[in-house]
């Protein structure tokens, strides 16, 4: 099976500098031939994200607030408009309220809640379905998960419990899309310094504890994570779908 996206247009979602995740698998897509596609919330992340986009010859940045389906209508008839097709969508977006993960778990507010759930969940859904009629010849879907969807991380709280809503959604939607030859994924990445985990309480204490239990004896890098999500985008993965990916140095193995 080739790794090569030679031909291939992908959308990726969440590249909020050059430190994240999304990031590191656009670097890869683009290196493994693949168009690709970048999406920025709002004009306030406009200028950063155009700044990486030029940093890749022939990658397009488009505006999209995920938590708007009226957003994500008009970038999906754009890109159906501009190219035709899709064959990748990677989902790299969570978000929770700052004090939902300071605060003990039991005080999670019923807002903090509901936004955790549509921004880092049912975004997925609503890409996916505006994203389906585009993927004409099948394609592949990725999402970022963590360890904290299965087992009890101190201060991740209600972004833990969407996490594992959006495990069980990845399944859900590959059951859906598998007979459009539609594969869907997760990469449940272990801890990295990007902005979006700087948010959480206790992240120095998160990352020693990973490096000193990992069978790897280290963090993992982002660049690890990126590979990943081009072997997923790849026909290297063609038999893998509804699938939690574990890049994490073998942390997730360990019991203590």
């Amino acid at each position: 099976m080739s790794s090569t996206l030679e031909g291939r247009i992908a959308v990726v979602f969440g590249v909020a500098n050059k430190r994240s995740i999304a990031w590191s698998i656009a670097q890869g897509l683009h290196q493994a031939g693949a168009k690709v596609l970048i999406t920025y919330q709002n004009e306030r992340l406009e200028q950063e994200a155009k700044d990486l986009i030029e940093s890749l010859p022939g990658a397009e940045g488009y505006m999209c607030d995920v938590s708007s389906d009226a957003e994500i209508d008009k970038l999906f008839a754009q890109l159906k408009e501009r190219h035709g097709k899709l064959h990748v969508v990677v989902h790299s977006v969570a978000f929770a309220p700052a004090d939902e993960l300071k605060n003990d778990f039991i005080n999670t507010t019923r807002e903090g809640f509901r936004i955790a759930h549509d921004v880092s969940v049912y975004s997925l859904i609503a890409v996916s379905r505006a994203a389906a009629p585009l993927m004409t010849d099948g394609g592949s879907i990725i999402t970022m998960s963590y360890y904290g969807a299965e087992k009890v991380v101190p201060h991740y709280n209600v972004m833990a419990v969407a996490k594992a809503a959006l495990e069980c959604t990845v399944r859900y939607l590959a059951f859906d899309l598998g007979k459009h030859k539609i594969r869907v994924n997760a990469i449940s990445a272990g801890p990295i310094k990007t902005l979006a985990a700087r948010g959480i309480s206790g992240l120095g204490d998160m990352l020693k504890s990973h490096a000193e239990r990992a069978p790897l004896g280290r963090n993992v890098e982002v660049a690890e994570v990126g590979s990943t999500g081009v072997f997923l985008a790849s026909d290297g993965s063609s038999g893998i779908t509804g699938e939690v990916i574990y890049v994490d140095c073998g942390y997730n193995i360990m019991g203590f």
